[in-house]
């Protein structure tokens, strides 16, 4: 791939938007001042982001990750992530004597509610997702009886529903916009009576980040993607680059994973970050190109975003109180003689 000329100057596209985004940013200073207020330990069910780097320094500062609602100790406070989870893990945590905090993203909560809604209605849901993610198990224990999981374009002929005259769809908030749509598209022409959501479940984030690597993804050699394998938003970035005509992408949670055989014949580099991804590992991999001589940096500008979200309610409550009044209660209760488990 020869020498440097005028016409192959190295340069870096970023795009913008990028990175954290409200509900995010929400759920990981809920962890923060739960930590503040109430004193470590703060259990939090599953981790709070999908990000690997920002659940290591939450475990740093005293906050711990569970699986289930069984590994957190009578009497602890636990707070839920904010890809929400299902009615089932408020009714074990209550059963557990848990004060619980709730930092489900409101852009899950409303598909939650959508779900509810619809199923109340005795629709078939359809919800279009990956299977095994967070968000769809929380939003699937809405209504498991209503609901079908509808895993990408190829799942439709598969889909069977009672009265193809009621039947909705709803999404994932983190899924590929194009794809979704396909899936769409496919189970209109199954069900043509398909209803469609009040609004559309890809959040505004997902929306945004995917925007903004489409424009970039045509004109760049590589692009690459900083977010960790588990997060759903980030992979489908790399994807909708690969899509858009970059000719390279790839996904890495920090600088030192980038290999440097990427760079090869590579004039141009595209940067962008997953919506639970901290600034910082952007920063160091801004760096770690400029250090091979890719210094010039322009931003791709998709859209502006200045949507925020107010912290979860119960951060207002004395909580560490309330836990210990459930155990206490419990005990009260009990003392005249165990009653049968």
């Amino acid at each position: 791939m020869g020498g440097m000329t005028a016409t192959n100057a190295r340069r870096v596209l970023l795009a913008a938007p990028r990175g954290y985004c409200a509900g995010v940013d929400r759920a990981v200073i809920a962890v923060e001042k739960a930590l503040e207020q109430y004193g470590a330990p703060i259990y939090v069910r599953h981790e709070i982001v999908h990000n690997k780097y920002v659940v290591q320094t939450l475990e740093k500062k005293g906050a711990i990750f569970v699986e289930t609602t069984e590994e957190v100790p009578e009497g602890s406070i636990v707070m839920f992530s904010a890809h929400g989870v299902a009615p089932i893990v408020h009714d074990e945590a209550a059963e557990r004597k848990l004060a619980t905090i709730d930092a489900t993203c409101p852009l899950v909560t409303k598909v939650h509610k959508e779900a509810i809604r619809y199923a109340n209605e005795d629709f078939d849901i359809l919800l279009i997702g990956h299977e095994g993610h967070e968000e769809v198990i929380g939003t699937t224990g809405e209504a498991p009886d209503h609901i079908t999981l509808v895993d990408g374009p190829g799942d439709v002929d598969k889909v069977e529903v009672r009265d193809p005259s009621k039947v909705v769809w709803l999404s994932q908030t983190t899924l590929s916009v194009d794809e979704t749509m396909e899936t769409v598209d496919k189970l209109k022409t199954k069900f043509p009576l398909l209803v469609s959501p009040p609004s559309d479940d890809i959040c505004y984030a997902t929306q945004n980040r995917q925007i903004a690597v489409k424009q970039m993804g045509a004109d760049a050699d590589l692009v690459i993607v900083v977010g960790s394998q588990n997060s759903s938003n980030s992979k489908r970035l790399v994807e909708v680059a690969l899509g858009a005509g970059a000719r390279d992408a790839h996904l890495v949670d920090y600088a030192k994973e980038i290999d440097e055989a990427w760079l090869e014949g590579v004039s141009t580099v595209g940067v962008t970050s997953g919506a639970s991804v901290p600034e910082v590992l952007v920063e160091e991999v801004l760096e770690w190109l400029a250090r091979r001589g890719f210094e010039d940096v322009e931003i791709v500008k998709a859209a502006e975003e200045s949507i925020t979200f107010s912290l979860p309610k119960e951060l207002r409550r004395d909580l560490r109180g309330e836990a210990s009044a459930l155990v206490e209660e419990q005990a009260a209760s009990s003392r005249p003689g165990p009653v049968g488990e």
